[in-house]
């Protein structure tokens, strides 16, 4: 057993906080999305963060560093090849990704695709470019009614996402259509983290509403992740947000499907109101979604801010001995060019109501990827990574 009972583990998800060493191979020289967001926007209330020490890990222009923080902070350093969101997670649960996801936001998606697709569905494709979902809808919608053709459309992330009519495509033959389409994009060529069922119902431009039957095919993560180690060893991994998605369900002994980041906060609120013993593995979704590829500082600094005061609340019902832990898992700058993820060092802020330790955490080998968490968390409920992992521990410092 533990020296944690629980620990929550949030993925702030593109909050980073400055370029990677790196970050010029991948386009990002200079980006630095908290930084930016600061140098913005006219205020930055956010007192929870600020006592655990975030502006001491990375100064803010409206928010001083604090002479005693709260948390253990570390800037953690990506070793995987890429900058998306299954590329970061899974790093954290111990895989290193070799080979990059593929992204088409710039050109669509490549001709043979678009050809093997059309010929396996029976459909012709209509869109294939980088939208967004409500708005290619009253763009194409009425045509793909009227026609049987198949919206896709994809983003800056690696997705292909495929839009039908519930009424008139059918859902069957979308979920049959997206099956075919996840087939394809497992080629190396064409390696897409996520296909993505897009229905939705209405009859004419201005109208269109999707609904609820979305459904994401992922890919499995490419290996044994902490979540298995964890779940095997009789450990609750109790997931919110896009967990479940991003691991294809692997290694999850609950997930709850989040609303918005605030929804996300209140659910994880709420489980630590109840009786557990392992991880709540969190994502809040929207600094990314909604801001960052929108390249919308002001609402990401707000963002920032409604997730500080549900951070109070969670403050306010950790137990003694419950870990917290903060993170993002890439950057999404929105003062940048482009609507892409960039390549940033991200926020490792770690407290417990029993914590003695805090302040800065002194670098060495474990922080130079995101794989220390899981490593760590496994590390405290005893139970060993699984082969073929990378990550080392540090809880001895967070003790």
């Amino acid at each position: 057993m533990g020296k944690y009972q629980r620990v929550f583990l949030i993925v702030l998800d593109s909050l980073g906080i400055g370029a990677m060493p790196d970050a010029k191979r991948f386009g990002d020289t200079g980006a630095d999305t908290l930084g930016h967001i600061s140098d913005t926007v006219a205020h930055l209330n956010i007192p929870n963060l600020q006592k655990l020490g975030l502006a001491n890990l990375h100064p803010l222009k409206q928010v001083p560093a604090v002479e005693h923080p709260m948390a253990c902070c570390a800037r953690l350093f990506e070793k995987s090849n890429g900058k998306d969101t299954m590329t970061g997670h899974w790093e954290m649960m111990g895989i290193e990704t070799k080979k990059p996801f593929k992204t088409f936001t710039e050109h669509g998606f490549p001709p043979d695709l678009i050809a093997a697709l059309e010929e396996k569905t029976g459909h012709k494709v209509i869109g294939n470019k980088s939208a967004s979902g409500t708005v290619i809808l009253d763009e194409l919608g009425e045509e793909e009614i009227a026609t049987g053709h198949m919206i896709v459309y994809t983003s800056a992330d690696s997705v292909m996402q495929i839009c039908g009519n519930e009424e008139t495509f059918d859902l069957k033959e979308l979920y049959r259509c997206c099956e075919i389409a996840r087939e394809l994009t497992l080629k190396d060529e064409w390696r897409v983290g996520r296909v993505i069922a897009r229905p939705y119902v209405g009859k004419k431009r201005g109208e269109f509403v999707r609904t609820s039957n979305r459904h994401d095919y992922a890919l499995k993560p490419t290996g044994l992740t902490a979540l298995n180690a964890l779940k095997d060893a009789g450990y609750s991994c109790i997931s919110v947000g896009k967990i479940y998605d991003i691991f294809d369900s692997e290694g999850l002994t609950e997930s709850n499907k989040s609303q918005s980041s605030v929804h996300g906060m209140e659910q994880t609120i709420d489980i630590a109101g109840r009786v557990f013993n392992g991880l709540c593995f969190t994502n809040l979704v929207d600094f990314d979604a909604l801001w960052g590829h929108r390249r919308n500082p002001i609402g990401y600094g707000e963002e920032i801010e409604r997730f500080d005061v549900k951070l109070g609340e969670l403050l306010n019902v950790l137990r003694k001995d419950d870990l917290l832990i903060l993170t993002a898992d890439h950057g999404n700058d929105p003062t940048y060019t482009g609507t892409d993820h960039t390549r940033e060092t991200v926020p490792m802020i770690a407290y417990s109501p029993s914590m003695k330790a805090s302040g800065i955490l002194k670098e060495r080998d474990a922080f130079h990827n995101f794989a220390v968490l899981g490593a760590t968390i496994t590390e405290n409920f005893g139970v060993n990574m699984p082969e073929g992992s990378i990550g080392e521990s540090i809880l001895d410092l967070l003790q």
